[in-house]
């Protein structure tokens, strides 16, 4: 498990309990994005560096976080953990709880665009380790 061979004692357990206490928005967006998008292999509540993302496709290079009203009061957290998965290489793509259950087929549609954006600039040649420019 390539995911946890660095992480500190404890990240194991406690992504195990965030996946046992899924907030409702974020079970219907995993429905969503398996029916969605059934080739691409999606983690939920997966270890990024210090932070789990909500949902992580390695293929793709994409986080999607589904965020509830507690995350209005962490700006300056959230901006932090952003700054760091970008660093890694990831976008992040971020929707309010409230859209995802009242709007879900939008936030499908959000992604699926992100998506198509990134095949478009070439994601998927430097998916394959094509394009990449000689050092």
């Amino acid at each position: 498990m390539r995911l946890y061979a660095d992480q500190p004692s404890g990240t194991v357990n406690r992504l195990r309990a965030l996946r046992r206490n899924a907030t409702e928005a974020e079970k219907r967006l995993e429905r969503a994005l398996k029916e969605a998008f059934p080739g691409m292999k999606w983690r939920f509540q997966a270890p990024l560096g210090p932070y789990a993302a909500d949902f992580l496709c390695f293929s793709h290079k994409l986080v999607i976080e589904v965020d509830g009203g507690q995350h209005a009061e962490a700006e300056e957290y959230d901006a932090r953990r952003t700054r760091f998965i970008e660093g890694e290489g990831y976008r992040v793509l971020r929707f309010w709880n409230n859209d995802v259950l009242s709007n879900t087929s939008g936030v499908i549609a959000s992604i699926q665009n992100s998506l198509s954006h990134w095949e478009r600039e070439g994601g998927a040649q430097r998916r394959k380790g094509e394009g990449d420019q000689p050092s």
